[in-house]
């Protein structure tokens, strides 16, 4: 699966990172993309969690 923190923003005092996580669907075997906006310190578990 690919995954990749592609940019960081930054709006106000708050530091945000948009990351990018691929996902295989199980039903039709297909990939999507799922997107997320959040602080620096989430990216990590974004990727871990399934």
């Amino acid at each position: 699966m690919a995954k990749k923190s592609v940019a960081t923003l930054q709006t106000g005092s708050n530091r945000l990172t948009k990351a990018i996580n691929m996902v295989k669907s199980p039903k039709s075997g297909a990939y999507t993309f799922v997107e997320s906006i959040m602080i620096p310190e989430e990216v990590d578990n974004f990727f871990k969690k399934k």
